[in-house]
């Protein structure tokens, strides 16, 4: 039976998660839920009240599939690069890429991203990426919960 993970978003800059070309992707932040969930479960991420978006969700995503952070990394080089950043980068989607560490060497190194070294444990600590292709992107203009889902 597939379970459901959620979790308030405290800032949504289409990192985490990513929603952008065609897939969206869980990678960095969220580490006990991407050590414990699997495919067929489903993550939603709920607003702020700091942004205005208290009882409303911004995302939802069906893992529908999971790799490792280094199966990821291969995917992202072979499949889609743009989700790797591109600081230098007019486009926001491209700067914002969720691919951020390098396994290429040893230890992985951080690309320059949104995530800085004080970071590292908590999102190598989740030690899976999800993908989905069965996702709801709200991003700003965030959908209501229903009222016997609110938050209290």
């Amino acid at each position: 039976m597939p379970r459901l993970f959620s979790y308030c978003i405290l800032c949504d800059d289409g990192s985490a998660p990513n929603p952008f070309w065609g897939v969206c992707t869980l990678n960095i932040c969220k580490p006990k839920i991407r050590r414990v969930a699997n495919i067929g479960d489903w993550v939603v991420g709920t607003g702020s009240v700091e942004f205005g978006f208290k009882n409303k969700v911004v995302y939802a995503m069906e893992i529908t599939q999971k790799l490792t952070m280094q199966e990821y990394d291969n995917y992202c080089k072979e499949q889609v690069p743009n989700k790797i950043p591109n600081w230098h980068s007019k486009k926001y989607e491209e700067k914002m890429g969720d691919c951020i560490y390098d396994f290429s060497v040893d230890p992985p190194k951080i690309v320059e991203s949104n995530h800085y070294e004080h970071n590292r444990e908590g999102d190598l600590g989740g030690r899976f990426t999800f993908l989905s292709d069965h996702f709801y992107y709200f991003g700003d203009k965030p959908e209501p919960l229903p009222e016997h889902h609110y938050l209290l």
